[in-house]
């Protein structure tokens, strides 16, 4: 996973954590089923490959294939988030622990769906958890990013987290790359990015936790939230709740 996919919660309850890109063109709604299949899909690749389509079949053929890519990723995203609520121990550790305390997650508040932003997925208050479903590329990222978001989630509900407070915000970053597994040392190792064994689990989480406050509309620069997330590194890093320890 690369640094860009970094997973940032939202920081209000009708406000994103980040300023949005500009949306991708709005996809007709269409049963993937009635678009074309096997033999005529595959003539209409190669005609488009070979440029003999019309600019107007041209558009149609990209609209379709869009169309297809989503509706499989969807599918790809939704079985693994049931394999992974199922059959992960940390995912369902998290989900016991949120329901013990008041919360409710379930299907019905975590979402795959695509996301414009590079981004593994989010956290909101009021709607609960996205996976963005072009993104995540397997199973065990998939399960690395709903156990980041459950930190989150759990936070919101233990804490009544105020998610514009930069501390607040910090300290949730840190507790949820700590504690979902993302910065394991065979992640990092495989992102070449942990020269340090000793401290390459800390550096992770201090890392993905500044690109993450930064990118709260009450972050000013990358100066202020280094300095905030330095703050309150020590007391949050080391509070493992719900956990006994650091487990992953």
């Amino acid at each position: 996973m690369s640094e860009s996919t970094e997973t940032v919660a939202k920081t209000a309850a009708d406000a994103p954590s980040a300023a949005p890109s500009a949306p991708a063109p709005a996809l007709p709604v269409v049963n993937p089923s009635s678009l074309p299949s096997g033999f005529e899909w595959w003539r209409q690749t190669m005609a488009y490959k070979t440029g003999f389509m019309s600019p107007e079949e041209s558009s149609q053929y990209e609209q379709d294939r869009l169309i297809k890519e989503r509706y499989a990723e969807c599918l790809s995203c939704e079985k693994n988030k049931q394999w992974v609520m199922s059959y992960s121990p940390t995912v369902r550790f998290m989900k016991d622990q949120i329901e013990k305390i008041g919360g409710d997650v379930s299907s019905t508040n975590i979402f795959c769906d695509h996301c414009d932003d590079f981004k593994a997925g989010g956290f909101h208050p009021k709607y609960g958890i996205l996976i963005c479903q072009n993104h995540v590329k397997s199973r065990s990222h998939l399960e690395d990013t709903l156990a980041h978001e459950m930190v989150h989630y759990y936070d919101n509900t233990k804490f009544k987290v105020d998610w514009m407070n930069l501390k607040h915000h910090a300290c949730s970053e840190i507790r949820a790359s700590t504690l979902s597994g993302e910065c394991r040392m065979m992640n990092e190792l495989m992102k070449g990015k942990m020269a340090r064994l000793t401290r390459g689990h800390q550096e992770c989480a201090k890392r993905r936790a500044i690109l993450s406050v930064m990118a709260n509309p009450s972050c000013k620069d990358e100066t202020q939230a280094t300095q905030v997330v330095n703050e309150v590194w020590d007391s949050c890093f080391n509070d493992t709740r719900p956990f006994d320890t650091i487990y992953r």
